[in-house]
């Protein structure tokens, strides 16, 4: 019988517990292949939010207005599908665990769907080609919620040492960015010289099929759950107690989903910004590449930061460093493309920092709403947290669409209007800069301490002991 256990918020309330909780060190295997995870799932969902606006409005046809919609509509759905997403992962329990099933079974339906989305066919109507991609787009969100889910959950049940979790964050941010780059140095080409773009995306997505399957199952058969747990299947009723409350999940959130309107705004309207603005599409693998590549670099540094100054005041610090690339994109010149790059990379500096340090301080919050109620909740935890990453990439997107219809995008033509040119650069800077401020302000009031998360971890490892004598 699980145990609910009633205290006060644990900024104010006092140590019940000496010692630590119990550890064990991952090895380079285990990371390496969480990584690859997050390479496999980068190549479903990155390659949406990097191209498939310009995939609907250049080859399928679909005006920027209704590709705006269509992305609002569908990534809201995708926000709820992982609640209920993550209600699947907290009643599951096999012999493989609770989070790896998803990976084995989940990973090639994924895939499958991504070329799905990107292969509209050409003998469609007006009507006929928006249904297709609502239903593609959305099965492919549905799809990838039950593999991202238990996937972004498994972090938090892996190791509860603090360092360690930033360093699998920091892993993650590496496969995202190896995924990225590679998207980048791949499909970008394919944008200026391919005869038939719609055929290269469609062999190009059948590759990714092969190559993400292969991750995930690296992923499988490195990864280990080793956090103890009292409850093995969570009821509905024990999930939402654990997130009744839970105040550090709330602002996290809050903070994500405005600094990810901002990221994604910038994110797919990268590759018009490129062509449009800076005058070559070539342009988008060097911002890409800048931008990202910081992040190998900077993802190395996490746990050494986390140790040094803590997670909450390192995301704040990251993300003024993104307001002021923001700020310099924005106003950059077109005839200035050294700069824009420059301010791209300082970009890329503190985004890689701030999207890090986010998978570390979820881990932190499944640990405080064990605190509060002696049950873990991974899959509705992450999930509730992934639901704020698909609103943040649906305004995001959508805003990035109406943006480009505000300000007289016309597609297929070869050059823009100096307006049309302006705004695609506003909206690509101002946007995100307005938006990571607000989040850097919700962050300023983020509860949870380094010192408070360990109390955390030694009080539940305490309760666990005394149960059990």
């Amino acid at each position: 019988m699980t145990s609910t256990v009633a205290v006060s918020d644990p900024i104010t309330a006092p140590s019940t517990a000496p010692g630590t909780a119990p550890t064990s060190k991952l090895r380079f295997r285990t990371y390496l292949g969480y990584a690859a995870g997050d390479a496999g799932n980068n190549l479903a969902f990155s390659m949406t939010s990097m191209f498939l606006l310009l995939y609907y409005t250049d080859v399928v046809g679909i005006s920027a207005a209704a590709a705006g919609t269509l992305f609002l509509v569908v990534r809201v759905w995708d926000a709820f599908a992982d609640i209920w997403a993550g209600r699947q992962v907290d009643k599951t329990m096999t012999r493989w665990g609770k989070f790896r099933p998803f990976f084995l079974f989940g990973s090639l339906p994924l895939l499958l769907l991504s070329v799905a989305t990107f292969t509209v066919p050409g003998g469609l109507g007006g009507t006929g080609k928006l249904i297709y991609a609502y239903a593609t787009y959305a099965l492919l969100g549905l799809a990838y919620s039950l593999v991202n889910i238990p996937y972004g959950s498994l972090a938090s049940a892996m190791t509860q040492e603090p360092v360690e979790r930033a360093r699998l964050a920091s892993f993650r941010s590496m496969g995202t960015a190896a995924t990225i780059i590679a998207l980048a140095f791949i499909v970008a080409p394919q944008i200026k010289n391919s005869d038939n773009l719609q055929q290269s995306l469609t062999l190009t997505t059948l590759l990714f099929v092969v190559i993400g399957f292969g991750l995930y199952m690296l992923l499988f058969s490195t990864s280990k759950e080793r956090v103890a747990r009292d409850v093995a299947h969570v009821t509905l009723k024990q999930s939402l107690g654990t997130l009744k409350g839970n105040r550090p999940l709330l602002m996290l959130c809050l903070s994500a989903l405005s600094f990810l309107v901002g990221m994604f705004t910038l994110q797919t309207v990268q590759a018009y910004y490129a062509r449009d603005v800076l005058g070559d599409a070539n342009y988008f693998i060097i911002l890409t590449v800048v931008s990202t590549g910081v992040m190998f670099v900077v993802a190395g540094f996490i746990p050494r930061i986390v140790r040094a100054v803590g997670k909450k005041p390192a995301y704040i610090s990251a993300s003024i460093i993104a307001i002021i690339a923001a700020l310099g994109i924005a106003l950059t010149p077109s005839d200035r493309p050294g700069l824009a790059i420059a301010f791209f990379g300082l970009y890329g500096v503190g985004m890689a920092a701030v999207n890090t340090l986010m998978w570390a301080l979820e881990a932190d919050t499944v640990e405080y709403g064990e605190w509060r109620t002696g049950v873990r909740t991974e899959g509705t935890t992450y999930a509730v947290f992934s639901f704020t990453r698909k609103v943040g990439q649906a305004v995001g997107g959508a805003a990035a669409a109406y943006g480009l219809g505000f300000v007289g995008y016309i597609a297929q033509q070869e050059v823009q209007s100096q307006a049309t040119q302006d705004g695609i650069r506003f909206i690509a800077g101002f946007v995100p800069a307005a938006f990571i401020l607000v989040g850097v302000i919700i962050m300023v009031f983020y509860p949870l301490t380094e010192t408070r998360f360990k109390t955390m971890v030694a009080e539940v490892a305490a309760r666990r002991a005394a149960r059990e004598d």
